[in-house]
This record gives C-alpha cells, sequence and structure tokens, in this order.
C-alpha cells in the first residue's frame, strides 16, 4: 500500500471512529503530559475529524503553544496559546493565535491520518511535522505524542527516509509506548 492508499484508508476509519466520539482520550493524553509539566508543549487546534487535544492542552502546566505554517518546504514555527485567546484562521483553516510570542517546544502533540505498532504516522503530506522534530531533535531531545482514534491504526505506515517517528501514541484505548 503506497501512502495516498494508506491515507485514503485511515481517513474513512478516523471518520468512523470521530462520529463514535473519542471517550476519555484528552484525559488520558493530559495524565501522561502531567511528567512534562514545565516544559514548552506544542498542541494543536483539532480541524475536521481530528481527534481533539484541546483539554489536555489547558491541564498542561507550562507554556503551550500551537503550530503556524510559515510557507511550503519549510518546518512548523509555534505561537503561543492560552485558553480564551484571540484566534485567527491561519494556513488550510487551521486556527492560530492572533499574537503571541513564538516558543520552541520541548513536548509536541502530534495530530496525524494513521500510524503503526512501529511508532511511525502518516501525516497528510506535506511533511511539516517530519521537518519540524527533525530540526527540534538535532538541538535536544524532543518527545513526539501521536494523539489520535485507535481505528486509525494501520498494519504498516509506508515510510521514507525523512519519516520521524513517534515516541508515544495516545487514543481513547489508551497509552502506547514506542
Amino acid at each position: 500500500m503506497n501512502k495516498a492508499e494508506a491515507r485514503k484508508a485511515a481517513f474513512a476509519a478516523r471518520k468512523i471512529a470521530f462520529e463514535a466520539g473519542q471517550g476519555q482520550a484528552a484525559d488520558l493524553l493530559a495524565d501522561y503530559l502531567a511528567a512534562h509539566r514545565g516544559k514548552a508543549l506544542a498542541g494543536y487546534m483539532a480541524m475536521r475529524t481530528e481527534a481533539d487535544p484541546l483539554l489536555a492542552m489547558a491541564a498542561h502546566q507550562g507554556p503551550v503553544c500551537v503550530p503556524v505554517i510559515v510557507g511550503a518546504g519549510q518546518a512548523l514555527r509555534f505561537r503561543e496559546w492560552t485558553p480564551g485567546c484571540a484566534m485567527v484562521a491561519g494556513e488550510f483553516g487551521a486556527l492560530i493565535p492572533a499574537e503571541g510570542a513564538w516558543i520552541e517546544p520541548e513536548v509536541l502533540i502530534v495530530p496525524l491520518v494513521g500510524f503503526d505498532a512501529r511508532g511511525f504516522r502518516l501525516g497528510y503530506g506535506g511533511g511539516f511535522y517530519d521537518r519540524t522534530l527533525e530540526a527540534l531533535r538535532l538541538k535536544r531531545p524532543t518527545l513526539a505524542v501521536g494523539f489520535g482514534f485507535a481505528a486509525q491504526e494501520l498494519a504498516e505506515v509506508p515510510i521514507d527516509g525523512f519519516d520521524q517517528r513517534l515516541d508515544a501514541m495516545v487514543t481513547e484505548r489508551g497509552l502506547r509506548l514506542f
């Protein structure tokens, strides 16, 4: 299965799982992230059928930021986020803070289309998180926590030399470490 076929299958599975609800997934995520209090955390503003990490972001004891797409082929930048801050539409319609400090995260909650038991994720195809994680990991240890639905697990994510592995995956069924 190539990446396009894998994406199509994972999107279909995610849509069904989203309609069923994410249960306690955000609580499980918050519990896992509690050990990382004080560290800069990157979350994301959920779009369409993505699992929503907002509860875990709001519960984090430390700076929280969300990704901003600077341009095609570039790593993401992250702007400080707080509950209730003014938001504007960014690239692809994702909401981003209207203003705020730029933060370099040490822990990232990573959205995904699919994942596998090896800890590889299937993203949207832009390579933004792979480029970002590679750059951050060259500077210091950086934790990547996938967040989604158990139904998004694929037998094997097709990978290439640019793909960055997740350190953990949180779904409504619990935590997995890679």
